[in-house]
């Protein structure tokens, strides 16, 4: 039976679509993962628990997680910063490729060649937008995003460098994607744009983040429910 895995952070767990939802423990070669399990859907809260910080991330686990409870599709939830100005705060974006060249993970540590060309699923990213239209939620259907090593937030020079070649900055989707596709699971992601990143429009605000978290977690909420609603 093909299952849908979906995979975020620590917001979702208050998300009403899985109250009902049942934990369990998932054993893989790279640690143990907690998943939420509302069959044909898993989710997956990617920063385990306690939570880790975005560079601790045990990606490897997470990913081996959805392959080993059958996931055929993977769609990630990511928070993320708009690189520009006109990318406003509130609205959601369906990137269509990304930046990664630092700490990129992978499952093959071992052998001495493996060569292939990561990608966002074209697919899955249409069926993405066909659903969030559907919903009345603003979005932007491409984009470029770049993943940073994180915890901490760019320098204001960091990011007019990394504006010059990307629209949204975060720290996880590459990770993510790149190991679905070492893992054959096609994989798209729903980036909620939190805040401006440094130097777009002043300086991040954690309170102004916070709130604007609150907002979008509204509408990813009714993102889940949709996807729980759907044929997978």
């Amino acid at each position: 039976m093909a299952k849908l895995g979906i995979i975020g952070g620590t917001g979702l767990f208050h998300a009403k679509a899985f109250s009902e939802a049942k934990w369990e423990v998932v054993k893989t070669e790279y640690g143990e993962v907690r998943i939420l399990d509302r069959s044909p859907v898993i989710l997956l809260q990617r920063h385990g628990s306690p939570p880790l910080p975005p560079h601790a991330i045990n990606h490897r686990a997470n990913i081996a997680a959805l392959e080993e409870e059958g996931v055929t599709r993977i769609v990630a939830f990511n928070s993320v910063g708009s690189m520009k100005p006109a990318l406003k705060p509130g609205t959601f974006v369906l990137p269509d490729d990304f930046i990664s060249p630092w700490d990129i993970p992978t499952f093959y540590d071992q052998e001495c060649h493996f060569t292939f060309c990561p990608q966002i699923d074209p697919q899955l990213q249409v069926l993405l937008g066909a659903v969030l239209k559907k919903l009345g939620i603003p979005h932007v259907g491409k984009g470029t995003y770049l993943q940073t090593r994180g915890p901490r937030f760019e320098t204001k020079a960091e990011i007019r460098m990394f504006s010059k070649f990307a629209d949204i900055i975060g720290m996880t989707l590459g990770s993510e994607a790149t190991l679905a596709a070492e893992a054959e699971i096609p994989l798209a992601a729903v980036c909620a744009v939190d805040n401006y990143a440094n130097g777009i429009r002043g300086t991040v605000r954690e309170a102004e983040l916070e709130m604007r978290r609150s907002e979008n977690v509204l509408h990813i909420d009714r993102i889940l429910g949709a996807l729980l609603g759907g044929k997978w």
